[in-house]
């Protein structure tokens, strides 16, 4: 039996395999839709030429959002958006140190005509999700993908809150 391959549409960089555990939620979240990627350590700092080999290779592999996260001075984002028109999702990993401010602030705060999308602090999921509303705008299986994601959510919710109604916080609690 052959495992039928994704066309690479996402790449996720990170800046070190210490990042591994927070960006692997944007692979899961694009495994759980279908999305291909490409996924790889290149640092901006440590190993500024594989960033750029990364990015210049990106488009020729059919990448169409980049997906990057770093923690610290989390400039990885900033350094592709630089070298691309790709739309960038920035992932602030959060570091041992200041509770991934310091990595929210790197990455967010880019100059003008930089831009990068900034996620919540290890937020790879939802960069994820990000990167698959923006393929979504091109793809109406994509979207229709996604709202379905959206009303499986709702439906969760409510049945929490019909729970809750029903058998009070402290009971609720107990569970």
């Amino acid at each position: 039996m052959t495992k039928k391959v994704q066309k690479v549409s996402v790449g996720i960089v990170m800046g070190s395999d210490s990042d591994l555990a927070v960006m692997s939620e944007s692979a899961l979240i694009l495994e759980e839709f279908g999305v291909g990627y490409e996924m790889t350590v290149a640092s901006a700092h440590r190993s500024p030429l594989l960033v750029h080999s990364f990015v210049e290779s990106a488009k020729g592999k059919g990448i169409k959002v980049i997906i990057a996260g770093a923690g610290g001075a989390a400039h990885l984002a900033g350094v592709v958006a630089s070298f691309t028109t790709l739309p960038i999702i920035g992932v602030p990993v959060k570091a041992k140190t200041l509770d991934g401010l310091d990595s929210l602030l790197s990455t967010s705060q880019m100059p003008p005509g930089i831009p990068v999308a900034t996620v919540g602090i290890n937020g790879a999921k939802n960069a994820g999700l990000l990167a698959i509303q923006i393929l979504a705008t091109n793809d109406k299986n994509l979207e229709k993908k996604l709202i379905a994601y959206k009303q499986k959510m709702h439906n969760e919710i409510k049945v929490k809150g019909e729970k809750l109604l029903e058998i009070g916080y402290k009971k609720y609690l107990e569970k």
